[in-house]
Order: structure tokens, then sequence, then C-alpha cells
């Protein structure tokens, strides 16, 4: 009778050893989409040198503890500039519509910067502390900003918006304005994948894309790093919007929510939540975050977006 039970786990075995195998399949499938967006020095160059941008410099800079890696597009000293921090699984890559937009470049200098951990800032390398981010993207921000005087406007998304969120509490003196674009902000308030614990265990990591090492480590130490935010939120002075699409099951909605009550000292705060969008709001709005951009560098805005 023994010999016979143990047979009749094995289909069943066979069976949840399939399950998992199809589901790792798909996993790494969707990984690799993912993952596109981790250009080398070559296809950075390959691509913005294409005459589709205008004059663009990449190039790397020492930040306090990281050597980063940044795109930049414009160096004029009497325009304003706009410092575009990307979320994960991404790098400066993400914002290559952006910057490709003829408006936004006759209006201000664009710069694009690789978060510790992604592109050219030490792939696969994550930089946990939030703060220590803020540090290293602010040190490169301030470095790269032609114009001392003139606006200077953080558009961050995902969490990329959290370390955007963190410089303008650090640093309140030097941002004028902040837009959180699907910003992870608020504690507990984000899906994690379930694979998401075993691939950061040694005997997984290995086979992952050095990309999602860093998200992963990243992503599980996502509430504390938020909560050791949470008392630096009435620093923040400068003006923001907050875009966050109400069917985003990646970054919940609460997190908007979060961010606006938590923004007791801004100079202005527009709360926008975009009916039936998800998460990418860079694909399915760009106009909409283009037209908030306009705004917080102040210059006058055709069609009404409040």
């Amino acid at each position: 009778m023994k010999v016979i039970r143990n047979l009749r786990k094995k289909p069943f075995l066979i069976a949840l050893f399939a399950v998992f195998a199809i589901s790792i399949g798909y996993i790494f499938n969707q990984l690799q989409e993912l993952t596109r967006s981790q250009w080398n020095d070559n296809k950075m160059t390959e691509v913005f040198n294409s005459g589709e941008y205008g004059e663009a410099t990449l190039a790397y800079l020492e930040g306090p503890s990281r050597k980063i890696r940044f795109l930049q597009i414009g160096e004029d000293p009497n325009k304003p500039m706009i410092a575009f921090i990307h979320g994960s699984p991404s790098s400066s890559s993400f914002w290559a519509n952006m910057m490709k937009d003829s408006t936004l470049r006759a209006n201000a200098n664009l710069l694009a910067i690789d978060r510790p951990g992604y592109g050219g800032s030490g792939l696969g390398q994550p930089m946990i502390s939030v703060k220590e981010q803020a540090k290293n993207v602010a040190e490169i921000i301030r470095r790269r900003r032609p114009g001392k005087d003139k606006r200077l406007v953080l558009h961050g998304s995902s969490y990329g918006g959290t370390v955007s969120a963190r410089i303008a509490m650090d640093y309140p003196e030097e941002i004028d304005g902040v837009l959180l674009q699907s910003a992870s902000t608020a504690p507990r308030e984000e899906f994690t994948y379930w694979i998401s614990y075993p691939a950061n265990h040694w005997s997984m990591s290995w086979m992952m894309p050095s990309s999602i090492r860093t998200v992963n480590t990243e992503k599980l130490n996502h509430q504390p790093q938020l909560e050791a935010m949470v008392d630096g939120w009435k620093n923040i002075t400068a003006q923001v919007v907050i875009a966050h699409g109400t069917a985003d099951w990646l970054i919940y909605p609460p997190n908007a929510y979060f961010s606006c009550d938590q923004l007791v000292n801004a100079e202005e705060v527009i709360h926008h939540m975009l009916a039936g969008k998800k998460h990418n709001l860079i694909k399915t709005a760009p106009d909409l975050l283009k037209k908030y951009i306009h705004y917080l560098l102040q210059e006058p805005v055709q069609d009404t977006i409040l």
C-alpha cells in the first residue's frame, strides 16, 4: 500500500512541477520585455545622435557614492531644467519620447539620469537607501544645471517618483516643481510578485537579469524606505503635481492620496486621478504629462489641465 500511495503522488508532483515551470517561463518572458530598456552606451549613442533629439551629451559623473550615467539635451543657461528620474526596471532610455518632444526641448534643458543600479549607473548593483540615491542623483543635477537661477523641475515615474520626492524634501531650496507620475510613496500600498521573494535568494538570483536583481532588492526594502520618508514630506515647498491611474494595479491609487495628504507645506498641489488608466502613463497619457511639465515650468498652457 505504501508503494501505491507513492505512485499516486507522482502525477500530482509532475503536474505541480509543470505548472511551476510554465509560470517561471512566463515570468522570464515578461522580464525580458522589462529589461530591454537597459541600453548600453553604444545603443544610447546610436539613438540619441540620430538627429531627432538635437545635440545630446551622454556621459558619467562621480556622485558621492556611485558613478552615475546621464543623458542631457540642451545646456542653455537661459532656460530652466527638467530632470527625469525613471522607475524600476528601467534607465534613462525610458524618457526617449519625452526628450524627443520639440516643445520641451525648445523651452528647457532636459536631463535624464540612470538611477543607481540601472543602465550605466552600476547595473545589477542596487542602492537600497532612497536617501543615498537622492543624494547621488541630486549631485548630478546640481553639476549639470546650466542656469542656476532658472526653475528646476523633477519628473519622477514610479520608484523614480519616490527618489524625486526624497530629493524635494532633502533639498527643498533647489527644487521648484515636482511631477509625481504613478509614484510609490505610501508604505504597503503596492503589488509584489510572489517570485520576488525566492528570486532574491542567492540560489535563484544568479539566473535573473541584472536589472531584475536590482528591482528585487529595492522592492523588498520599499516599506522601510518609505516609512523613513514620512517625517520629511513637510519639508517639500515646491509646486507638486500628482498624476496616477485609478486602475494602477502595481502602485495602488492610495499612494496618490497619501502624497496629497502629506504635502502640507507645498506651494501648490494638483492631484489628478486618471480614470481607467494603469501604471504606465508615459504611454497612455503623454500629452497630459507634458502639459503638467509646462505648467510647472510656469509657461502658458493652451488647454486647461486643472
